[in-house]
């Protein structure tokens, strides 16, 4: 603050996942009254004018009858939500004598107004919170969604604009907690080893899968069991996943932060933009985004338009999407392991064992080609799930549990993390295809059954480094250090799918 005519206060805009510095400078004068928002608002924004008004005068505080310039700095950045009510209305309140200079001082203030002075959460808290960690400042905004785990965050919570002039604010203080364990277990299904000993594998390896299988096969219920066998979230991931899902205002941050990986199940309706991600201003991450750090689930793959699951093959390469506007590029994390189900045809019973299958094949051949090439060429494991006999599913209860899986993915992750850390591959960072065949260490002869394979069924070359990255991901589970001919194998079992419906 310079003078009591002028103020400082300083809030953030989200671009993406990250929020951004933005300094309010409002500046009270003579000249005809009226308020004035400048320096790239959108209309929530602008729309904040009428907010502010009615909450100082709802407070008991007076809005200046003199001209009310507000500018958000830098101008050449968009400034987007209503969080920028609360620094306006300290603006003009300290900027008029109505409190002291001190309330802005070493503070960014983030929050919506409502028209009785109340003070709400906006989306991205978490993202807010890392930004006022950055540039040294407390945070000021309504805590009664999201608590921001920064240990060195100093987090204030206001209820009412009035409770910053008297004082009767609460500094919030997170406890961490323990991730809980998912209640849903693999030891509710029984049979379909096969079908766990993929999940288990694209688990320990976070590879996409992909199950085809009649209707009642068993398809989604397993999928819906595979966070039973994922290990909690690192602080790292956790922090990275959650200020994605707070940015995008879901409801399941703080048990993302407890641990929890993500399991997203996005209706075969979603469009394009909700599937990878955009809009209008600002824009939302997708589901792919929702995603970061764990699993997306599309049932009934080959019911999604082709055109929105072409929009997901960019980024399982890179682990990122970008979105293009006219105001630049904007970037959301998506490392996520893909999970699919699908029926073989439109009737679904073909390869059934008790239905008869109605469709030709030109039906089938069309209805599988609706997923693409390209996309099946990017999913690791591609398995065939057949109905149980009817005594195999009053069994329930007697199947593999999910601890014992866990096991084995737990003893994957942790022989690999001791690899890479030979290797010098820093955490978080995806191997290169140099970096997969270096780790397999292959010899002579299996190298050589590989290159035969590969050959015999026409492998691209990114389909031979994705089958030897599962064949070492089969290796770590049993702690080898080198990838054997048995590892590759079973590896191209999982990837040279000849099962229902496949050619």
């Amino acid at each position: 603050m310079s003078s009591l005519s002028q103020c400082f206060v300083q809030s953030a805009t989200l671009r993406g996942v990250e929020a951004f510095p933005v300094t309010v400078e409002v500046s009270v004068s003579a000249g005809l009254p009226g308020m004035s928002i400048v320096g790239l608002p959108d209309t929530a924004v602008q729309e904040a004018r009428e907010r502010v008004k009615a909450a100082i005068r709802a407070s008991g505080f007076e809005m200046p009858n003199e001209k009310v310039v507000v500018n958000l700095a830098p101008s050449d950045l968009r400034k987007t939500g209503a969080g920028f009510d609360l620094p306006v209305a300290i603006g003009i309140l300290v900027a008029t004598g109505q409190m002291p200079a001190s309330v802005v001082e070493h503070r960014v203030f983030v929050g919506e107004l409502s028209l009785d002075g109340s003070v709400h959460p906006v989306a991205g808290m978490l993202a807010f919170g890392i930004c006022a960690h950055q540039i040294g400042s407390d945070l000021v905004c309504s805590c009664e969604s999201e608590r921001v785990p920064i240990e060195e965050l100093r987090q204030i919570s206001v209820t009412k604009l009035v409770d910053l002039a008297t004082g009767e604010v609460e500094e919030v203080v997170h406890h961490a907690a323990m991730a809980e364990v998912p209640e849903a277990d693999f030891k509710d299904i029984s049979g379909h080893e096969v079908a766990k000993r993929a999940l288990q594998i694209a688990a320990a390896g976070n590879h996409g899968l992909l199950m085809m299988g009649p209707p009642g096969s068993g398809k989604t219920l397993l999928a819906s069991r595979l966070p039973s066998i994922l290990p909690p979230l690192t602080q790292r991931e956790a922090l990275e996943t959650a200020v994605v899902h707070s940015v995008a205002g879901e409801k399941d941050v703080e048990e993302i932060l407890r641990g929890r990986r993500p399991f997203r199940k996005p209706h075969h309706s979603a469009s394009l933009a909700g599937l990878v991600g955009g809009g209008s201003q600002p824009i939302r991450p997708g589901e792919i985004s929702l995603a970061h750090h764990g699993v997306l689930f599309l049932d009934e793959l080959s019911e999604f338009r082709t055109s929105v699951l072409q929009g997901i093959r960019q980024p399982l390469e890179t682990g990122e999407v970008s979105i293009t506007r006219a105001d630049g590029n904007v970037t959301f994390p998506a490392d996520f392991m893909l999970v699919a189900a699908s029926n073989p045809c439109p009737c679904g019973f073909c390869g059934d064992r008790e239905h008869a299958c109605t469709c030709t094949v030109p039906q089938i051949r069309k209805y599988q080609a609706r997923i693409g090439g390209p996309l099946m060429d990017r999913i690791d494991l591609h398995i065939d799930v057949m109905r149980l006999a009817p005594s195999a599913v009053l069994k329930t209860g007697e199947g593999e549990s999910s601890e014992s899986l866990r096991r084995g993915v737990m003893k994957a992750r942790e022989y690999s993390s001791w690899r890479k850390e030979r290797m010098l591959i820093e955490e978080g960072v995806r191997e290169s295809p140099r970096d997969i065949v270096a780790s397999c260490m292959l010899g002579e002869d299996d190298e050589a059954y590989l290159t035969t394979m590969a050959e015999v069924h026409a492998m691209s070359g990114r389909a031979i480094i994705r089958s030897l990255s599962v064949a070492r991901t089969i290796a770590d589970m049993v702690e080898s250090r080198r990838v054997r001919r048995v590892h590759i194998a079973e590896a191209l079992a999982f990837r040279l799918r000849e099962g229902i419906g496949a050619e």
